[in-house]
């Protein structure tokens, strides 16, 4: 392993595999680790704890760059090319961390790869979308996290990440230029975390294709907000209705909605639905 400033660097035996993840296809994770340091907590730090790849919350914040990502994707794109419908950067680490322009041009170059192969992307990021994006394929989408306008909220939670109104500025640079765009609200709090404007939120994106919106898990307060089930239904409802107003594409992650989408009581009493089944909802 040697050192670069701010990257250090790893080998990896395999990069492009087939994800189970709800929304997803195939993915890479060029990136060990994540400089974002978010503190909700990070769903890919506690399975990179878990399974042993970091030790400690220190260790996840120093990432780790796939130093023969380049050479592995050249291999394994043939193997897979026929099998892939689109390919995700990343599940497990930020494909643009922000201030790392080492790992900004490292997944520039991964996409460009791809695309030369014929193969769709999709990328998220807490980071800033590159403008450099949008000459490559027309096909492909790019989308950025936002579960919040509050900058001290963004401060405490996700403290190494971009601001907000920059991360938002550059999808807006990307949909101008005709790319396709997109938007995670997730992992969203609850009011007893942060008490904010959900509609405000929905229009500083509204010019997206596609929003995503899910729940915070692993989340003592969470657990502790007793209306949470209530909560999340009614702005899953309002995810719904906002992209079907705007003909939007929608996807709402498994477990945030505990009703039917056709229950149009989605108001403080939807804990009466507790022992229903979480449901996911996808649609435009």
């Amino acid at each position: 392993m040697s050192t670069d400033n701010q990257c250090t660097y790893i080998l990896r035996k395999s990069l492009l595999y087939k994800t189970g993840v709800e929304y997803g296809d195939y993915t890479i994770n060029h990136v060990e680790g994540c400089s974002h340091g978010c503190l909700y907590p990070c769903y890919a730090m506690l399975m990179a704890k878990r399974f042993g790849k970091v030790k400690t919350y220190e260790e996840w914040i120093k990432p780790k760059i796939v130093s023969n990502a380049v050479e592995l994707l050249q291999k394994e794109i043939p193997k897979h090319k026929d099998k892939i419908k689109f390919v995700h950067l990343c599940f497990s680490t930020d494909p643009f961390m922000y201030g790392y322009q080492k790992i900004s041009d490292l997944t520039l170059n991964l996409i460009s790869m791809l695309n030369n192969a014929g193969i769709k992307c999709t990328a998220l990021t807490k980071g800033i979308l590159p403008i450099g994006l949008a000459e490559l394929s027309k096909s492909n989408e790019f989308g950025i996290t936002l579960i919040s306008l509050n900058e001290d909220y963004r401060k405490e939670n996700e403290p190494f990440s971009s601001p907000y109104e920059e991360r938002i500025d550059s999808l807006y640079r990307l949909h101008k230029r005709g790319i396709k765009t997109w938007v995670s609200i997730e992992p969203y709090p609850t009011p007893n975390i942060v008490d904010q404007n959900f509609k405000k939120i929905l229009e500083s994106v509204a010019f997206v294709d596609k929003i995503i919106f899910g729940r915070l898990n692993y989340n003592a307060q969470v657990s502790q907000y007793l209306d949470q089930k209530g909560f999340y239904n009614n702005l899953s409802r309002q995810v719904i209705d906002f992209c079907k107003a705007s003909n939007k594409e929608y996807h709402i992650k498994e477990g945030t909605m505990t009703v039917p989408l056709n229950n149009r009581k989605l108001n403080a009493t939807a804990s009466l639905f507790a022992t229903q089944q979480p449901v996911m909802a996808v649609g435009r």
